[in-house]
């Protein structure tokens, strides 16, 4: 049965898509089959995987909403393997909607049920909010992979996401683990980068990724294109780097 992680945190601009994109095209270029889920109503890691969001019929937001086939939402990217169900903004209006839904906590569980066989990895690219939608990919997930950004507020907030997925671990899904958690735009050469690196890992202890996401310019550049930075320039650190994480996640599992 695949594996799905979904990829959390409440704090934006953490490199959670970034993270979503490239290492799902990573763990593709491994030979897994991964399938990427968009449950951002921003659908960047739509349009960062090539996906024209103008032409999308069906989105995650139909099969929560509408009952849709899920098979109907499932688009293919560039990369073999690599599949995606994409996003919408109407994903904005989602979360009211599903108030008036049984069983609303696990639309996204029922939803990946069916086709999770199919797949080694399934990703899911969490808001950054801790709402209706994020608390369905984290009862749909098996584990949870929290990118921290090497900034000064970067560990504000994590408590609070933490919490939240020890309420879900109660009440909604026994199963779920914390993956790990990444460090993303690292710069070596800044002396902050270094103390928070230090106090994640003082904190967070074997729970960090070795893997560590420099600063990177190609890595900025990729999603304009609509391509993973694997494809865009595979020379670059930041391919380099998602391989590596990649890598680190097949051996864990």
């Amino acid at each position: 049965m695949g594996k799905i992680i979904a990829l959390a945190n409440q704090k934006g601009g953490v490199g959670k898509t970034t993270t979503a994109i490239n290492l799902a095209a990573s763990l593709a270029t491994l030979e897994k089959s991964v399938l990427v889920v968009d449950a951002d109503p921003q659908a960047n890691a739509s349009s960062g995987l090539g996906v024209d969001i103008r032409e999308v019929e069906c989105s995650l937001y139909e099969c929560i909403v509408d009952g849709a086939d899920v098979r109907d939402a499932i688009y293919t990217t560039d990369i073999e393997g690599l599949d995606i169900i994409p996003s919408h903004i109407d994903l904005v209006g989602a979360e009211i909607e599903m108030l008036k839904l049984d069983n609303r906590e696990r639309r996204i569980s029922q939803l990946l049920r069916p086709i999770c066989d199919e797949y080694d990895y399934v990703l899911i690219d969490c808001s950054p909010s801790l709402g209706l939608i994020t608390v369905n990919s984290l009862t749909a997930a098996d584990s949870v992979i929290i990118p921290v950004q090497c900034e000064y507020f970067a560990l504000e907030g994590i408590s609070k996401l933490l919490n939240t997925i020890k309420i879900i671990k109660n009440k909604l899904n026994p199963r779920l683990e914390i993956e790990g958690f990444l460090l993303t735009m690292y710069d070596s050469r800044l002396r902050l980068a270094n103390q928070i690196y230090d106090e994640v890992k003082r904190h967070f202890q074997e729970l960090v990724f070795k893997t560590v996401i420099q600063r990177n310019v190609k890595l900025s550049e990729s999603p304009s294109h609509g391509l993973p930075v694997i494809l865009y320039d595979a020379d670059s650190t930041g391919a380099r780097n998602y391989l590596a994480l990649a890598k680190e996640i097949i051996k864990r599992n």
